[in-house]
């Protein structure tokens, strides 16, 4: 069975990003660069190799940033030829990224599920959802067919985020046997984004106040309606300088 293409994917790009607040002082956090593009970028770019082409980017701090990369970026992707005596500007090539993307200011102070409840009469009947700080190589086709055949609401991404120290295996002479330097933290399964969902969604979010992560997805959860897919590949969210290194080092080598 080969899974229908699901076009739309919506993202949350509205927080401060405090956390970050060495990059995120002059612009929003999602366009903070990973080895020279924007996180947001990377995110859109992966969800395109599987078919999305329309995008719903849910902006809040620092809005109008985002709002004029996107309305440069096929000036600063094209060679142009300018006229000027009469100001007409030619693109000499067409744009290789036939995308779509609405940008929505949501409000500087609106939680997640307020930010997604304000685009609702935007929604395709099922939609991607994720976090504009987070990347993976998430199997899209696979997830899909998992969030299908599941029926439910919505589908999250769990995975196992890897500890923040390196763990010691060490014998009865204490003499350490095991170094690993990025163990699988305490094994819990946490919500990495690249969430699936069913316009109805919004029913379960009341207005600006509500956090989708801790309001909505719960009383899925108590619907049985929340199905999870389970990733076991490469994740990694950009929430401190230290991620955003670890990011950059990681497209270094993967484009090198």
């Amino acid at each position: 069975m080969i899974s229908p293409t699901i076009k739309q994917c919506v993202i949350l790009a509205g927080g401060f990003g405090s956390r970050l607040s060495e990059e995120t002082q002059l612009k929003p956090k999602p366009m903070v660069e990973v080895n020279g593009k924007p996180i947001l970028l990377r995110i859109m770019r992966h969800y395109s190799k599987f078919g999305v082409s329309e995008f719903i980017i849910l902006a809040g701090y620092k809005a109008d940033y985002i709002k004029k990369y996107f309305r440069d970026y096929y000036l600063e992707q094209n060679d142009i030829e300018v006229d000027l005596s009469s100001g007409k500007v030619n693109y000499l090539k067409k744009s290789d990224t036939p995308w779509k993307v609405t940008i929505v200011d949501t409000g500087f102070n609106t939680m997640t599920g307020g930010r997604l409840k304000r685009v609702q009469d935007m929604l395709d009947p099922i939609f991607h959802f994720t976090y504009g700080d987070g990347v993976g190589n998430v199997d899209i086709d696979s997830l899909i067919k998992s969030h299908l055949t599941s029926e439910k609401i919505g589908t999250i991404t769990a995975v196992q985020p890897s500890g923040r120290f390196g763990a010691l295996d060490i014998d009865e002479s204490n003499t350490v046997t095991e170094f690993n330097e990025k163990p699988k933290g305490d094994g819990a399964w946490v919500n990495a984004g690249f969430m699936l969902l069913k316009s109805e969604v919004c029913d379960y979010i009341d207005d600006d106040t509500t956090v989708f992560e801790n309001e909505s997805l719960p009383l899925l959860v108590n619907k049985c309606e929340l199905n999870a897919y389970f990733h076991r590949g490469f994740w990694q969210p950009m929430d401190t300088l230290r991620d955003k290194h670890a990011l950059d080092e990681y497209f270094r080598i993967l484009e090198s």
